[in-house]
């Protein structure tokens, strides 16, 4: 089984940054992709941002030049920084892996349990 534990949500003024962490856990044997998703009050869950394990990235056109994903393959780790933070930001923010948990198993998708992000005006 994989765990994916988030940290580094909180309060935060308009302007501000913020930088997410979400590191995986458990039996892993190989991680493609990981991202992160936000879902705001009565809305649904889009993905905000999501890198390869070779390093290619994706952003969301609402977080672009303001939002930068990384990943420490090392660590199992995934960051996101989040500068220039707007009130729309705010959602909780959720951490995504796609993994192997052995050479031959299938590709699933695994979710963090989230982490609220509060931008206020």
């Amino acid at each position: 089984q994989v765990q994916l534990v988030e940290s580094g949500g909180g309060l935060v003024q308009a302007g501000g940054s913020l930088r997410l962490s979400c590191a995986a856990s458990g039996t892993i044997f190989s991680i493609n992709n990981m991202g992160w998703s936000r879902q705001a009050p009565g809305k649904q869950r889009e993905l905000v941002a999501r890198i390869t394990n070779g390093g290619n990235t994706y952003y969301a056109d609402s977080v672009k030049g303001r939002f930068t994903i990384s990943r420490d393959n090392a660590k199992n780790t995934v960051y996101l920084q989040m500068n220039s933070l707007k009130p729309e930001d705010t959602a909780v923010y959720y951490c995504n892996a796609v993994c192997q948990t052995r050479l031959d198993s299938p590709w699933v998708s695994y979710w963090g349990q989230g982490t609220q992000v509060t931008v206020s005006s």
